[in-house]
């Protein structure tokens, strides 16, 4: 029989103490440079059962001995990284408090010479997550400079595609360099409308040449050419199609110079001709479309995440399954529960979005089924509502799936949209018939719905499975 692992937490506080104790060591490592160099006790058994180049040293007589004692030399590890790890190999605990992410950087070298990709993954996910929204630009530049990162690269690059803010409202986005610009751009899952990517490109751009006029109607031929040079290559990397022609024609075509004739001639045609639409270029889009006042494209691959139980939203476009058409718009159609039905009652499958009066937060709901029927209750497993208390940022989202399924959803003629029932007439997201909302919380989980009040808007999109 195997002894519990109960025993674990005093057999590692044993190790814990032989490393504060470091009785019969027969190890000296020099750590860091002169005249900084600091001399760090610890066991070569230790070392060698947890790191393989430890392991290697030791087996092939790497280590110089002297008086029955190991002698290493680390001049390329600080003293404080070497501390740190010796402790991590005794105890498997790591202090990761560092002043400034350049030593993040350091223990992340050190971590990889001595072989340990567990570790190494480890910090690099701490490292994105809370070292990277402080200096981006900085940050990659040095990751960037080091080919044995090319993991902590991506997740770099993926932290700022889920949340482009980090570097993009940032002043020094201005000074990344054109490589790291173009890695970032290449990406089908940033999660920025095309038109911004396109404005903070010319902004990149202007102020690499900052002696350019910024009116490009003034430039001169030179200055055509400069500017051109800039962006030449990431021009192929703008999905136009993801422009409308609103956008194209005051925020592009005053810039029309830059693009390749061909190009130009396709994004036309694009426009001109909508039944033969196809996608310019070859990479495909990297937000789902939808037609809405109050959510985005984000929003979208969160919905689709939610529908197919996903435990993370969708990084790409393509690979949303489902399309979500616009049915009902309270600023266009009425705030009325005879709208809400008129439009809504024939259509199986819906999603309902409403923005708060005065806030940034947004609720809503899923009906699998139709909104048909009067006094009555509809079982519906798949159904759930949901709240996000800033609809700029997703992390904020909360989902709640249906505990009661037999009243999931409740269709009545004189009110708007019900998801759940609770004594009589409250429900857990419900549109009154005099517009205003509320809710209760029984039929789903309570996910902090506020219980009474006013919309600026809403929406109802039919929900459809791309089928292949």
């Amino acid at each position: 029989m195997e002894v519990e692992s109960k025993f674990l937490p005093d057999l590692i506080k044993n190790f814990e103490q032989l490393y504060e104790t470091k009785d019969d060591c027969d190890l000296i490592i020099y750590a860091g440079e002169e005249p900084n160099a600091q001399k760090i006790y610890a066991h070569s058994v230790i070392l060698r059962c947890q790191s393989t180049y430890f392991y290697t040293a030791f087996s092939n007589n790497w280590a110089e001995k002297k008086d029955g004692m190991y002698i290493f030399n680390k001049p390329n590890v600080t003293p404080n990284i070497m501390n740190k790890l010796i402790k991590f190999f005794y105890c498997g605990k790591l202090d990761l408090d560092f002043e400034n992410a350049i030593d993040v950087i350091k223990l992340l070298i050190a971590v990889d010479e001595f072989g340990l990709p567990t570790l190494a993954e480890h910090i690099q996910e701490f490292f994105v997550n809370n070292q990277l929204k402080v200096d981006p630009v900085g940050i990659l530049k040095i990751i960037f400079e080091n080919e044995n990162f090319s993991t902590l690269q991506n997740l770099s690059l993926e932290k700022i595609c889920q949340e482009p803010h980090i570097l993009f409202q940032k002043y020094s986005f201005l000074t990344i360099p054109s490589h790291i610009l173009e890695s970032l751009l290449s990406r089908d899952d940033l999660m920025l409308k095309e038109i911004e990517i396109w404005n903070n490109l010319i902004k990149w751009a202007h102020a690499q040449n900052s002696t350019v006029n910024r009116d490009p109607s003034a430039w001169t031929k030179d200055e055509i050419n400069i500017m051109e040079q800039t962006i030449h290559n990431f021009i192929p990397l703008i999905r136009f199609q993801d422009i409308t022609s609103e956008e194209y024609c005051s925020k592009v075509m005053c810039y029309k110079k830059l693009l390749p004739k061909k190009l130009k001639q396709e994004i036309l045609q694009f426009y001109l001709m909508p039944s033969v639409r196809r996608i310019i270029g070859s990479l495909p889009p990297r937000l789902p479309k939808i037609d809405s006042v109050i959510i985005y494209p984000e929003h979208v691959k969160l919905f689709a995440s939610w529908l197919d139980r996903r435990v993370e939203p969708y990084k790409k476009a393509q690979e949303v399954q489902y399309e979500f058409d616009l049915i009902l718009r309270g600023s266009v159609d009425g705030f009325t529960s005879p709208a809400f039905h008129y439009k809504c009652d024939p259509k199986e499958a819906s999603i309902v979005v409403a923005k708060i009066r005065g806030t940034n937060k947004i609720v809503g709901g899923y009906n699998p089924l139709n909104w048909s029927g009067d006094g009555i209750f509809k079982n519906a497993p798949d159904s759930f509502i949901f709240c996000l208390d800033d609809y700029q940022n997703i992390n904020t989202a909360r989902l709640g799936r249906v505990i009661n399924t037999q009243y999931a959803v409740s269709c009545w003629v004189e009110w708007g949209p019900l998801f759940g029932f609770w004594c009589g007439i409250s429900h857990d997201l419900m549109m009154h018939p005099d517009g205003t909302w509320s809710s209760k919380p029984n039929s789903y989980p309570d996910i902090n719905i506020p219980r009474n009040f006013e919309i600026d808007d809403y929406e109802v999109f039919k929900v459809v499975k791309i089928t292949d």
